[in-house]
């Protein structure tokens, strides 16, 4: 497993941009997985957004295409999501994940390295 710390949550009104980032820590994750998960109140945790390290391809929830973008910072060893054109409704704590299979899936379980989660609230 690796080490996964989000930031970059905070407070933005509809219309507006906030970029997350998770820094990556631990074992070797050249050929890992990555993803960002969401979970409002009393809702289920969502799939985001992902791609493999080793790879090209880049995968979204419909409901974020077009505005969000996940990137990342070899250098860095940092996963990026940014966000633009807000909604209420992307309110919901974010979380970073990985999976050492390096295998792209919207599932929840098909992640075995989880970050703390950072706080975004999109207000109307």
């Amino acid at each position: 497993q690796v080490q996964l710390v989000e930031s970059g949550g905070g407070l933005v009104q509809a219309g507006g941009s906030l970029r997350l980032s998770c820094v990556v820590s631990g074992r070797t994750f050249s050929n890992y997985a990555m993803a960002w998960f969401r979970q409002a109140p009393g809702k289920e945790r969502g799939f985001v957004a992902a791609f493999r390290w080793s790879g090209e391809g880049t995968y979204y929830a419909d409901s974020v295409k077009g505005r969000f973008t996940i990137s990342r910072d070899n250098a860095k060893n940092t996963v990026y999501l940014q966000m633009n054109s807000l909604k209420p409704e992307d309110t919901a704590v974010y979380y970073c994940a990985a999976n050492r299979w390096g295998r792209v899936t919207m599932a929840t379980y098909g992640y075995d390295s989880w970050g703390q989660g950072t706080q975004v609230t999109v207000s109307s």
